[in-house]
């Protein structure tokens, strides 16, 4: 039986349980109920966050599949605030009584504790349900994507591409996952709010061999939104653009190490200003005074040519979402315009903490985890310059045009490899090059970015922090940096 939220004292709260399978308007009536019991209990905001996950992964190597991996997962979290303190605790217990031991745990921790029986709850209104996955229809994605059958035929085909197309074969994988995620949020402020998330991702992982010479290239795409992703993969193009790659890189000379100006090309390339500036934007990075931003907004950061944005509009791109995990609406923030920093990505822990407003960048990786500021689909803004320009203006230098791997410090010291690369002279490409990698800082290297070109690529990535790994798009059109320091030989 579901109760009213308009309750007078806890003795006369039941147990009101909706019944599975889905998150839906019968849960407005207990959660308002379990953030009465909150508020009563003397805390100044309490967040509810309930999760349904249906994922599941499909590797194929060389010519076999070797690995399917299902996961079925549902829970919730609650978060509690008092000042700019907070706790989080989660439970996979989605009962009334569950989700009321969690709320207590969390009062505990945070000294508080639930109201007397005779103690008054107050009222907590929420809004009509916002369901995101109502109004787009995304109630029957999960029904439309690909069987367990057409992944593994698709990567088996996909994988026999790479053995026509390339040569000296050591090794090649195909991987393919699909994730789809329920969530509803509902919190003291009145916000009560569902979505649907499916999120796919398909890659090539190639390895090449000949005596003592190996490359290896790997390429991922990515969507959401889409039941119909993998079927729609143009997976012989992507071999084709591996293998060719893998071959070039397979007798490539290694770099001599030294200063270089730099092409850095489009869509992956976006990786370094995610991870050496985009992080440095995040409130979190505010919060343990660990970023050389955090007083910089009105001032220039970087060269004036350089305008960046991150936001989670953009049609299927890997980090779009209709709504963060806090329940507030995706948009659009404008971090850097003509080299000035303009905004901060915040969640809500972060605006509470620091002041900056909140972005719709609440995001955790599941129930687990509490949310926090993290990027959605984050790039580098389109310029006026052609990619001709941008050799043209490089009398020797190297042009970046697949970034690997790569680790970044604290306050944006970084090193990425870079998988394939190519000696520039007098604004030519001349011979392929490996074992580059890109030596730097965020506050150096921003201002070095001089030219853009007007070729926006984005690609999809993973991004791991204090909420999870969470999925993100990086991007860039092809920039020019003045000169970077290159590891080599």
């Amino acid at each position: 039986m579901l109760l009213s939220p308009k309750l007078t004292t806890l003795k006369d709260i039941q147990d009101t349980t909706p019944s599975l399978p889905t998150f839906d308007e019968t849960w407005e009536a207990p959660l308002a109920i379990l953030l009465g019991l909150g508020r009563a209990a003397g805390a100044d905001f309490i967040e509810f966050f309930l999760e349904r996950v249906n994922y599941i992964s499909c590797m194929a190597e060389d010519d076999a599949i070797t690995s399917i991996s299902p996961r079925l997962s549902t829970g919730a979290g609650v978060r509690v605030f008092r000042g700019k303190a907070d706790c989080y605790v989660s439970t996979n217990d989605l009962s009334f009584n569950g989700l009321k031991a969690a709320l207590e745990k969390g009062l505990s921790i945070m000294g508080l504790q639930l109201p007397a029986p005779n103690s008054f709850v107050p009222e907590i209104n929420l809004e009509i349900l916002r369901d995101y996955a109502a109004k787009k229809g995304k109630e029957s994605w999960l029904a439309n994507c690909s069987s367990m059958r057409e992944m593994s035929d698709v990567l088996l085909a996909a994988n026999g591409e790479l053995a026509a197309k390339a040569k000296h074969v050591q090794s090649r994988r195909a991987v393919y996952f699909r994730d789809w995620q329920e969530v509803l949020v509902a919190s003291s402020d009145g916000t009560f709010a569902r979505d649907i998330r499916l999120t796919q991702s398909v890659g090539y992982s190639l390895l090449c061999a000949d005596g003592t010479n190996r490359s290896s290239i790997n390429k991922r795409v990515g969507s959401t939104s889409d039941p119909a992703f993998l079927r729609t993969w143009t997976y012989s193009k992507d071999a084709e653009e591996v293998a060719e790659s893998a071959s070039k890189m397979l007798y490539a000379d290694y770099v001599e190490s030294g200063t270089y100006p730099i092409v850095m090309a489009n869509e992956f390339g976006g990786v370094i200003f995610h991870e050496a500036c985009g992080h440095l934007l995040e409130t979190t990075q505010i919060e343990r005074k660990t970023t050389p931003f955090m007083d910089k907004k009105g001032e220039k950061i970087a060269h004036e040519n350089l305008t960046a944005w991150d936001e989670g509009l953009t049609g299927e791109a890997f980090g779009t979402i209709d709504m963060d995990d806090e329940g507030m609406p995706a948009q659009r923030t404008l971090l850097i315009e003509n080299g000035i920093l303009k905004n901060f990505i915040a969640d809500r822990a972060g605006s509470t903490r620091t002041g900056h407003p909140r972005t719709g960048s609440g995001r955790r990786q599941g129930y687990t985890y509490a949310a926090a500021s993290r990027m959605r689909n984050t790039y580098i803004a389109p310029g006026e310059y052609s990619i001709d320009d941008l050799f043209g203006s490089i009398e020797k230098g190297i042009y970046c045009k697949k970034m690997g791997g790569g680790s970044v410090g604290p306050t944006g010291q970084f090193n990425f490899a870079v998988d394939e690369a190519y000696l520039i002279e007098n604004g030519k490409l001349t011979k392929p090059l490996k074992g580059a990698t890109l030596i730097g800082e965020a506050v150096d290297i921003m201002n070095k970015i001089s030219m853009c070109s007007n070729d926006l690529g984005l690609a999809a990535g993973f991004c791991g922090s204090v909420s999870g790994s969470v999925y993100v798009t990086v991007g860039q059109p092809h920039i020019k940096v003045d000169s970077i320091t290159v590891g080599g030989r």
